[in-house]
């Protein structure tokens, strides 16, 4: 076993010559399950390694309801050490670089390499198009960990005594941008900040939310406008400066902040590696979340396409590969029949609008009702419940 007090002069970490090494880089909704397995199944032969940048996990269910002050933010979280302890794993704080697939080890900027048998990548994804502007202005909402701290003190640090309003931006118009704005809207009532700030949000859509239907889509356009947050449609930002950003339209609007919520877009970590991917720069998988080109490693979560059949970037993915992986690491070392992951696209959503309640939308049903929200937390809290929390 690996210890847990790491030696500064280690040329590397590696395993013992009877050991294969299992490391799990980023520890997403999937990545988190298959440690909480290990702790009462451990993979025989194998030591299991988690290499994390930070110390906790989020949930990104509750996320939003977090920022709108419906949640603590320890009751979203997950605490890898914690974990680490139970499964008896190593847990290795620390940034990774490049994935170096000739050496099968991962390199980083402020660790020795680590030395793998089996990967699996659950490195998530970034908003896309947040780094291509450079402006003191913009906050992307990952990653998580750090997105409530980096939103109040960009909104705290502007100037009050401009005697103005400040104005915050929320770019991209998917479910995500939705909640977003929703509950900044709601933490602003709470603090009593809703006449001192503006919220407006931007989409290159025609509308909101295409991934809802017809009525789920009027009902937040409906929630937009009583909350007085400005919609712009058919508007993608093109640049942002110090103080203004400018639309594909040429107007030009002055902002105080500018939160990133766009899709989904992989990592600087995936351009490092000799993966294969998919036109967008996601790991390109089979069904069994093996990568094309290299099956002893897999990709989870956002990190990973199933070419054939892709699922949805989105948490619920995320959470029903659980189990597949898991079954499919075991199987994997012990040479046995690996699993399938079959894909849906329909799934149960539920947006938290900010105000308890929740936006229901499935197929052509939708609801926006508190029962929908009650639905939503009970959901929420058994899922997190199911780890150790800070």
């Amino acid at each position: 076993m690996f210890s847990r007090v790491e030696c500064k002069n280690m040329n590397s970490v590696r395993k013992p010559p009877t050991q294969k090494a299992i490391v799990l880089l980023g520890i997403g909704h999937t990545n988190a399950h298959v440690m909480k397995q290990w702790a009462d199944r451990p993979i025989a032969h194998c030591d299991l390694i988690c290499i994390s940048p930070f110390p906790v996990a989020t949930y990104s269910g509750m996320l939003p309801g977090t920022l709108g002050e419906q949640f603590t933010e320890e009751e979203m979280q997950i605490d890898l050490r914690a974990m680490a302890d139970q499964a008896g794993a190593t847990l290795i704080i620390a940034k990774s670089t490049s994935i170096d697939l000739d050496t099968n080890q991962i390199h980083f900027s402020d660790h020795v390499p680590v030395s793998f048998d089996v990967l699996s990548i659950g490195v998530g994804s970034m908003p896309a198009g947040w780094n291509e502007h450079e402006s003191p202005l913009i906050v992307p909402t990952k990653p998580m960990q750090t997105f409530l701290r980096r939103l109040s003190e960009r909104i705290d640090c502007v100037d009050d005594s401009k005697g103005t309003n400040k104005r915050v931006a929320i770019v991209g118009g998917g479910v995500a941008s939705i909640e977003i704005a929703l509950c900044l809207h709601e933490h602003l009532r709470k603090q009593d900040r809703l006449d001192r700030v503006q919220l407006d949000l931007f989409s290159r859509s025609p509308s909101v939310s295409d991934e809802l239907n017809a009525k789920s889509q009027e009902t937040i356009l409906r929630l937009l406008a009583a909350r007085n947050i400005q919609t712009h449609f058919n508007s993608a930002v093109t640049e942002i400066g110090d103080d203004s950003l400018t639309t594909n339209e040429g107007v030009t609007l002055p902002f105080d902040a500018v939160v990133w919520a766009t899709g989904a877009a992989p990592p600087t970590i995936l351009h490092q590696t000799q993966l294969d991917t998919d036109d967008r720069g996601f790991v390109a998988t089979s069904e069994t979340l093996q990568s094309l080109s290299h099956q002893h490693v897999f990709s989870v979560g956002d990190a990973g396409t199933i070419v054939r059949n892709p699922a949805p970037k989105a948490g619920v993915t995320a959470v029903r590969q659980s189990p597949i992986l898991w079954h499919n690491l075991r199987a994997f070392v012990a040479e046995t029949p690996l699993k399938r992951f079959r894909s849906r696209k329909t799934f149960l959503k539920i947006l938290n609008t900010g105000d308890g309640k929740g936006l229901l939308d499935y197929g052509w049903f939708s609801f926006h009702a508190s029962w929908c929200w009650t639905l939503k937390t009970w959901i929420d809290r058994r899922f997190i419940r199911q780890f150790p929390s800070p």
